[in-house]
């Protein structure tokens, strides 16, 4: 089994030490000890960190990460509260990625708009550019 410094544990996850260890007193990672006392982490310990930069990665706040571990350490018994509250930040998150792809339809059309008034081919405003592509996309829904 590899052993992995802190310093080359940071490497490999992309964190900073300073980040490793915050975690750690977060209990979010317990590296294993050697007979010195110094800390030292495993492929085990990058598959899990891994998994936490996935968490973060969703939106998921630091508090919901720590119950989620919390959870997951007591075992079992907990599965039914740990697939709610994921859950619960996947439904954010779909919200937030929602919200995103109409915010980068906007920008799209306006970039379309642009391209069009540059070319000489819109003469309209972006507003009954809008409606024009609204209706448009009406019809198509009534298809």
């Amino acid at each position: 089994m590899k052993k992995y410094s802190i310093s080359e544990f940071a490497t490999i996850v992309g964190l900073t030490t300073y980040t490793l260890r915050y975690y750690e007193k977060q209990s979010l990672i317990v590296p294993d000890r050697d007979a010195n006392g110094r800390r030292y982490y495993t492929d085990h310990d990058i598959k899990w960190v891994g998994f936490l930069l996935h968490l973060k990665g969703t939106g998921m706040t630091m508090s919901e990460i720590i119950k989620y571990v919390q959870l997951r350490a007591i075992g079992d018994s907990t599965i039914s509260e740990r697939r709610e509250l994921l859950a619960m930040v996947q439904a954010r998150s779909l919200a937030e990625i929602a919200e995103k792809q109409a915010n980068l339809a906007v920008l799209s059309h306006k970039i379309d708009w642009y391209d069009g008034k540059l070319d000489h081919t819109i003469t309209e405003d972006f507003s009954h550019y809008l409606q024009r592509l609204k209706r448009k996309d009406d019809l198509n829904d009534t298809k």
